[in-house]
């Protein structure tokens, strides 16, 4: 029997054009055994919850290189919590300021990963919380 594979959504928010980390990562998680759905750039937190929806994701993850991750995370974080999706993984990285990561972990984020990440460090995350079930159970938001 096949097991199911890890599925991620990828998506850059707001006005953010820069697409270099994101596309890097699409391709280790891609080399990781991974599902991986790229949004692109240019994105709301309403498309990309819905399209977490739509897919059926078990992890979304958003990167930000353009200072604006508190804002749109927290917009994120919201539709999550009014969509109910709690069993999904939320994941933001990026140029993003040490000193930001407890708000963003307040939000509801489960892991920040900073500039200079190791792909070892984003896979074995995701499929460490993967295989602890964390799809089958909820989230607190």
């Amino acid at each position: 029997m096949r097991e199911k594979k890890i599925k991620v959504l990828i998506a850059k928010l707001g006005l953010d054009g820069h697409e270099v980390g994101p596309i890097k990562i699409s391709r280790w998680l891609r080399d990781a055994g991974m599902e991986v759905i790229y949004l692109g750039r240019y994105q709301t937190a309403d498309g990309v919850v819905q399209s977490a929806i739509q897919e059926n994701a078990d992890v979304i993850g958003l990167s930000f290189s353009s200072g604006e991750h508190l804002h749109y995370t927290c917009q994120v974080a919201e539709k999550m919590k009014e969509k109910k999706l709690h069993n999904v993984m939320l994941l933001v990285g990026g140029a993003i300021a040490r000193s930001d990561v407890p708000k963003l972990k307040e939000m509801g984020v489960d892991e920040v990963f900073l500039p200079l990440a190791e792909k070892d460090d984003l896979v074995n995350y995701i499929t460490r919380v993967w295989s602890k079930g964390k799809s089958d159970q909820p989230r607190t938001m």
